[in-house]
């Protein structure tokens, strides 16, 4: 089965630098499993800890007087009471549905269910702001920003396209910070996308 590619987040990645030390990988994926309601594999957190140079700074001994970190906790599981919730109980790091963050990349990211995976639960808010409004967006099909600001999701300031007209804009540099002249920009986009069609049915 292939593996769906997440997206790590600073968060996430902070949580793994901080919790390695104190458990080992079984344990780690439980408890940041449990933690982010997510499904990561073994073999991702693998990939991501040798990628990002995480370690857990163990030798694979226990030095001279370690206390293990689970000591005394009584009836204890992978992940450690300390990461597990009741049933019904929500992490301290939960987030409720309308919390807004932004990425890595500038978009603002919306939260928009409680369950299923990171990517079902958070959008980018462009595309909620504008489904909300015209309906589902077509496959092949993006949102772009008109003044080229992604955290400026107003409705107005939002067009969708293809996203062959998406390349042929990036490929002409026909986006502008002015909304009027990136809408011109799509119309050229539009206008060649036409000729290349037509080219191709003349073939």
């Amino acid at each position: 089965m292939k593996l769906v590619r997440h997206n790590w987040s600073k968060e996430q990645l902070s949580y793994l630098r901080m919790n390695y030390p104190n458990m080992t990988r079984k344990q780690l994926l439980a408890a940041f499993n449990t933690t982010f309601l997510l499904t990561i594999t073994e073999k991702q957190l693998e990939g991501t800890l040798r990628n990002h140079g995480i370690k857990s700074g163990r030798t694979g001994r226990f030095e001279k007087g370690h206390v293990p970190f689970n000591k005394g906790l009584k009836g204890i599981t992978t992940g450690g009471v300390a990461t597990q919730f009741k049933k019904g109980q929500k992490p301290v790091n939960y987030k409720p549905i309308g919390s807004e963050r932004v990425d890595q990349d500038g978009y603002i990211l919306i939260k928009v269910a409680d369950t299923g995976t990171w990517n079902d639960r958070w959008k980018v808010k462009q595309r909620v702001v504008w489904e909300e409004a015209y309906g589902p967006i077509p496959k092949g099909h993006v949102i772009v920003f008109l003044d080229g600001n992604k955290q400026n999701v107003r409705l107005s300031n939002l067009q969708m396209i293809t996203k062959s007209a998406l390349a042929r804009m990036n490929q002409n540099g026909l986006f502008s910070h002015h909304p009027e002249a990136t809408k011109v920009g799509i119309n050229i986009a539009k206008v060649h996308a036409a000729i290349g069609k037509a080219k191709e049915r003349t073939k």
